[in-house]
């Protein structure tokens, strides 16, 4: 199994899984009657109590809309997140962070006690699960957690501010025809003044509908923005190849191979070229990982113009406009009791029975 989590059970033509946490679970599949057949067996077994249809798991809000979809955000986190840090009643701003600001490590007064700030930025960390629009901000913060200085705590700051304005921001998932995996790969090319390692940040969807998205520093320094972008596209690849292979354990089959975008035409150029350079010896492993992939059919690999790169969002601070435009197309939003929204997301289910939670006090 992809995920050691996630248990499947194939009756027929029907689908029944159970995702487990410790002593919560969710369970959901394609047919009512064996759903609770399921529910009943356990029961037998352990002490369970039938929380209805999900509506909040490990801080996930889960609200149903009257057209099918499922909006999911952690709005309640979110403010207790900002009122933990005392800024409820802070002005908020725009954007997460300053377009393309950085900051030397040890820049800035250090913090007499950092316990704060590395409290706050485990928090953020678990706020992108929903929020991918500040999932370049908080990897930036998080780069400052040894010895964090006053200039950094300022980083954090803009974040708190940030979330302040959007607290009921989340995405919005609906059914959908389209069951077909694209993915957006993109770096920013020596972008950390300290080290000058690449920024990686990659978003892969489902059908039209962003299931898994990441900002992170390279493990080592690329020698030129082709490097970077090709390890970007290597690390969004291996990725790719996971949901598929999740997919698959449930019973999923996606009928086209996934498709990788990416702006950097030298880097998709490698992806198929026959002959291996010598200049590119260094980047060995990773080469031979994607080009096989694409060799294979099992992968495809498309040229998209930097304004339509979603993938930019994850890789460097962008000015308000621009960061706007990348949050419609991750289909961030607001609920849609909410007049502000204007934004929808759609995504494929496995199943057309709403989810079960269970607590079970005797899994753990």
């Amino acid at each position: 199994m992809s995920d050691t989590s996630l248990f499947v059970k194939a009756d027929g033509s029907d689908v029944i899984l159970l995702l487990l946490y410790v002593d919560d679970i969710i369970l959901t599949g394609s047919n009512p009657v064996k759903i609770q057949a399921v529910i009943n067996n356990l029961a037998d077994v352990f002490d369970l109590k039938d929380m209805g249809q999900l509506t909040y798991f490990l801080g996930l809000q889960i609200h149903y809309n009257a057209d099918g979809s499922l909006f999911v955000n952690q709005s309640k986190y979110t403010k207790e997140l900002v009122k933990k840090d005392g800024m409820e009643h802070c002005k908020p701003t725009s954007t997460p962070s300053k377009p393309y600001s950085q900051l030397l490590t040890m820049e800035g007064i250090p913090l007499s006690d950092p316990t704060h700030y590395r409290s706050l930025v485990g928090a953020l960390q678990y706020l992108t699960f929903t929020r991918p629009d500040i999932a370049h901000s908080v990897n930036v913060v998080c780069q400052y957690m040894t010895n964090p200085t006053e200039l950094h705590m300022h980083l954090v700051k803009r974040i708190i501010r940030y979330l302040q304005g959007t607290a009921t921001c989340g995405i919005r998932y609906t059914h959908s025809s389209d069951f077909q995996i694209n993915a957006y790969s993109d770096s920013d090319w020596a972008a950390d003044i300290n080290t000058r390692r690449s920024i990686t940040g990659y978003v892969v969807y489902l059908g039209s509908n962003p299931v898994s998205w990441q900002s992170k520093k390279q493990a080592t320094v690329s020698r030129s923005s082709t490097e970077a972008e090709y390890k970007a596209l290597a690390h969004c690849a291996a990725d790719v190849f996971w949901i598929r292979s999740l997919l698959k354990d449930v019973h999923q089959v996606l009928t086209l191979p996934p498709t990788l975008h990416c702006d950097n035409l030298s880097a998709l150029a490698l992806c198929s070229n026959p002959v291996f350079h010598s200049k590119i010896k260094h980047l060995d492993t990773d080469y031979h990982f994607v080009r096989e992939k694409v060799q294979k059919g099992d992968l495809a690999v498309q040229y998209i113009s930097t304004n339509e790169q979603v993938a930019d969002v994850f890789t460097k601070g962008l000015h308000s406009p621009v960061f706007i435009h990348h949050c419609a197309n991750l289909h961030v939003g607001v609920p849609e009791d909410n007049p502000q929204c204007s934004q929808t997301l759609q995504v494929p289910t496995v199943a057309d029975q709403d989810p079960i939670h269970i607590n079970s006090s005797s899994l753990s």
